[in-house]
């Protein structure tokens, strides 16, 4: 089911996300289906539980539309239960982010260019997995989701300042965007 997407102000957003149940398979493979109905229909490249309402640690991260500038993102796709960063490199690596919970507005964000993540599947497997590139930015930028943490947070005073408008703006819902969208 496409669900709305929570926007900056919400509180969820600030929640750091408790581990998903992994014995309520029936619970997990729900969420997984609204995380995949809602990205597709906001036309995101990822997309964490608590954007949804669900304060758990679930993401999905699809690369697929972004070949044309990425090729190697050609069927790339996670959906990540409980992650867990296990190393990331000291290198960071400086891309423009952009946010489903914070429409219209894209930033400059330092992050490490690469990292290796444990986490379970859809299929409840356990996974390890080294990322890097864009790859690695996607599955950084959601897992900063689970911690309450959002990429407006890591940038320079300045600029923050500069957008101070903007994101009040969009914690009172005054801001357009092509998807269903909530405040809470």
């Amino acid at each position: 089911m496409v669900k709305p997407i929570y926007l900056y102000g919400s509180e969820v957003l600030r929640d750091v996300a408790a581990p998903a149940d992994l014995s309520d398979k029936a619970y997990i493979d729900g969420l997984v289906a609204d995380l995949k109905e809602t990205l597709a229909k906001a036309e995101g490249c990822g997309l964490a539980a608590p954007q949804i309402g669900e304060s758990v640690r679930v993401l999905i991260v699809d690369g697929r539309d972004m070949t044309d500038i990425y090729p190697y993102l050609d069927g790339f796709t996670r959906v990540m239960i409980n992650p867990v960063v296990l190393e990331e490199s000291d290198k960071k690596v400086v891309y423009s982010e952009g946010c489903l919970s914070v429409p219209g507005i894209y930033c400059d964000v330092a992050r490490p260019d690469s990292m290796t993540v444990e986490y379970y599947d859809e299929n409840l497997e356990k996974k390890t997995e080294t990322f890097d590139k864009f790859a690695c930015r996607m599955v950084q930028h959601e897992m900063s989701h689970l911690d309450g943490d959002l990429f407006v947070d890591h940038v320079p005073p300045i600029r923050k300042k500069i957008i101070s408008k903007k994101l009040m703006n969009i914690s009172k819902g005054r801001v357009p965007a092509r998807y269903i969208t909530k405040i809470k």
